[in-house]
C-alpha cells in the first residue's frame, strides 16, 4: 500500500518537473447548521520526494508519528491517544508537549476537546486532566491504531466504545489503577493518568502492544534533509477561529515552528512550563450536525476542504477518508498526497459554517 503513495509521489513529481454517558459540567450550545462539503483545486506546490520508512544500522526508525528517527522499541509500540481537557478552569495541560499530534475538535457551547497522541511517553507520571469521550474522537485514534484514553463517554459514543473494534481504558471502570485524581482541582478536572497506569492497563486488558503487522503509517513524512517549503500564501500567524478558547499560532522563522497559544497567553505545559509548538498544522473542515441536546455528531468519513500549514506558508488541500477505520488522507491541487515536514502536527477539526472565522495573517 504505501510503496503505491510512493509510485504515484514519484510520477506526480516527474511530471511537474517535466512541465516545468458521562454528564460534563460544561455548557451545552445548539448549533444545527450543516453545509455540503464539495471539492476544491488546492494551490500548487512542489514537494521534496518521500522515501520508504527504513530502519538504521544503530536500531531506530522513522516514527509513523512524527517522521523523526525514534527508537525501534518506541517506533513499534502503539501509541495512546489521551482525551485533553481544555476548558479554561482545566488548563495548563499535563504531558501534552510529549503527543506528537494534537487533534482539537468543537464540542458542546463552542468549548474544544483536545485528543493527544503520544509516541514516547515512558517518562510520564502525570497525564491529563482526562475527560470524557465523544464520538468523532474515537474513529481519530482508530486511524492511528492508538489505545484509547478516556474518563467517561457521551451516550452516543458507547455503541462504539463497547464493540470489538475498540480497545480503550476507560477511567469510570478503571480509576485507582489506570486514573487517579488530585486535590488542587475540583472535579471531574482533577482525573489523570500516567505511563505507568496505561501500561497496567493494557496488560490487564490483554491489549496488543504493538502495531499490526500491516499497519503502513498515517501520513506521508519528508525525509530528506531539506525541509519542504510550499508555494502558498503567507502564514506567519493562523487562528482557527474557536469561540471559546480563542486560539492561535504564531511562526517563528529562527526555529521554524509555530507557537501555540488559547485564552489571551501562552499555551504551556504544566510539567515543563515550556510553550506548545509545532513544524506542521492541519485544518480539516467538516460537515456536523447537533443530537438535538448540544453534543455534536461531526462527520469524518468522506471528504471536504482544508488547510496545510508549515513553514509561514499556507495551501488549500483537500481530505479524504474511504472507510470507517482507515485514515484521512490529505492533497494538494494535483491529487498528490501531501508530504508533512518531519516533527509534531496540531490538527484543528472545523465546522464548515465557521471557515469564514478563520484568519491566516
Amino acid at each position: 500500500m504505501k510503496m503505491k503513495r510512493l509510485a504515484s509521489i514519484l510520477l506526480c513529481a516527474c511530471m511537474l518537473l517535466t512541465a516545468c454517558g458521562n454528564s460534563d459540567s460544561e455548557p451545552e450550545e445548539n448549533t444545527n447548521t450543516t453545509q455540503e462539503n464539495t471539492t476544491n483545486t488546492p494551490t500548487v506546490v512542489l514537494q521534496t520526494e518521500p522515501q520508504e520508512t527504513t530502519f538504521s544500522t544503530d536500531g531506530k526508525m522513522r516514527s509513523y508519528l512524527s517522521g523523526e528517527w525514534v527508537e525501534e522499541e518506541i517506533g513499534k509500540r502503539r501509541p495512546i491517544a489521551v482525551m485533553l481537557n481544555n476548558i479554561e478552569v482545566a488548563v495548563p495541560q499535563s504531558g501534552i508537549e510529549n503527543a506528537d499530534i494534537v487533534y482539537e475538535a468543537p464540542v458542546e457551547g463552542g468549548l474544544t476537546r483536545l485528543m493527544g497522541i503520544f509516541e514516547n511517553y515512558d517518562s510520564l507520571d502525570k497525564i491529563g486532566s482526562v475527560r470524557s469521550s465523544r464520538l468523532y474522537y474515537v474513529y481519530f485514534a482508530k486511524e492511528f491504531d492508538a489505545v484509547y484514553v478516556h474518563y467517561g463517554q457521551a451516550i452516543y459514543a458507547e455503541s462504539l466504545l463497547n464493540s470489538k473494534s475498540i480497545q480503550n481504558l476507560n477511567g469510570l471502570q478503571l480509576e485507582g489503577t489506570v486514573f487517579y485524581r488530585t486535590s488542587d482541582r475540583k472535579a471531574p478536572h482533577n482525573a489523570y493518568t500516567s505511563a505507568d497506569g496505561i501500561a497496567k492497563g493494557i496488560a490487564s486488558k490483554g491489549y496488543r502492544e504493538n502495531y499490526e503487522d500491516s499497519y503502513t503509517g498515517h501520513y506521508l513524512f519528508n525525509e530528506e534533509e531539506q525541509e519542504i517549503n510550499l508555494n502558498g500564501t503567507s502564514a506567519v500567524k493562523v487562528t482557527p477561529g474557536y469561540q471559546v478558547n480563542k486560539p492561535w499560532f504564531e511562526y517563528h522563522a529562527d526555529d521554524g515552528l509555530y507557537y501555540r497559544s488559547q485564552y489571551g497567553d501562552k499555551q504551556i505545559d504544566d510539567l515543563t512550563n515550556q510553550q506548545l509548538t509545532y513544524k506542521n498544522i492541519i485544518m480539516q473542515y467538516v460537515n456536523y450536525y447537533d443530537y438535538g441536546d448540544g453534543y455534536l455528531n461531526i462527520t469524518v468519513n468522506g471528504s471536504g476542504k482544508g488547510k496545510y500549514i508549515t513553514n509561514g506558508k499556507a495551501i488549500d488541500i483537500t481530505w479524504k477518508k474511504d472507510t470507517e477505520f482507515g485514515p484521512t488522507r490529505y492533497y494538494d491541487e494535483s491529487g498528490t498526497e501531501i508530504v508533512l515536514n518531519r516533527g509534531k502536527t496540531w490538527v484543528c477539526i472545523i465546522q464548515n459554517d465557521r471557515t469564514n472565522k478563520i484568519e491566516i495573517e
